[in-house]
């Protein structure tokens, strides 16, 4: 066959249901980009056992599936199922992962000795030295708060959040509102009678610099920012 497949399975009560599925394609549509399932299908065929070529009976697949059609079987499977990654496409998800999970911890955990956050290459650092292992299918922040534990051993790390009570000057409040939300949570906001906006924003630490620096280049340095 000079088309390249790889295949997704699904198991149900015991019996195993295989289609054979373009990799790439397979991969685009779990990530959530906009590919039909007959574009990632090789043959709208479901088997039974794809290395041995046996088909699966239509009485399995209307009692499992309720249906025997194709396609909409195929949907099940690689939704449910499990799909087999190149080697490729693995390290591709792992590495996207990582950026992630070291991304969330750069975020949410500052060094508690200086209060700043790490930057993301000692992170990277302390993961390999922690030989860390990542799932490229677990949620990244479910899988950060897990690799946070087994890195404070080699890394000092402390999960907090600061409280910022930030005054902008009306000729920038309206612009600069969205900013305010995107870092953060807005706990209390007050419009002043001038326009300009004082508000208490709740932040993850590591972001403290940044968005000190992107509310300075808003507001022309005009903003004034306070750590409650």
């Amino acid at each position: 066959m000079g088309q390249k497949f790889t295949i997704a399975r699904l198991v149900v009560g015991g019996e195993r249901f295989e289609i054979m599925i373009n990799p790439d394609k397979a991969l685009d549509y779990k990530l959530g980009k906009p590919v039909s399932i007959s574009q990632l299908l090789v043959y709208e065929t479901i088997f039974k056992d794809v290395s041995k070529g046996e088909r699966a009976s239509e009485e399995k697949l209307r009692k499992v599936f309720g249906t025997t059609d194709p396609l909409k079987i195929a949907k099940t499977i690689v939704d449910r199922g499990e799909i087999q990654l190149t080697t490729e496409q693995r390290r591709k998800l792992i590495e996207d992962k990582k950026r992630q999970i070291i991304n969330f911890i750069s975020r949410h955990c500052v060094d508690p000795k200086t209060g700043l956050p790490h930057p993301p290459l000692r992170i990277e650092q302390a993961m390999a030295e922690a030989h860390v292992s990542i799932d490229p299918y677990k949620d990244a922040e479910e899988q950060a708060k897990q690799v946070i534990q087994a890195l404070r051993p080699i890394l000092p790390l402390k999960v907090e959040n600061v409280e910022l009570e930030v005054v902008i000057p009306s000729k920038y409040a309206y612009a600069a509102y969205s900013t305010l939300r995107n870092f953060g949570a807005v706990k209390r906001e007050q419009w002043q009678a001038d326009g300009s906006l004082k508000a208490v924003v709740e932040i993850p630490a590591g972001l403290q610099p940044s968005f000190v620096e992107k509310l300075a280049s808003l507001t022309k340095g005009s903003a004034h920012v306070k750590k409650i």
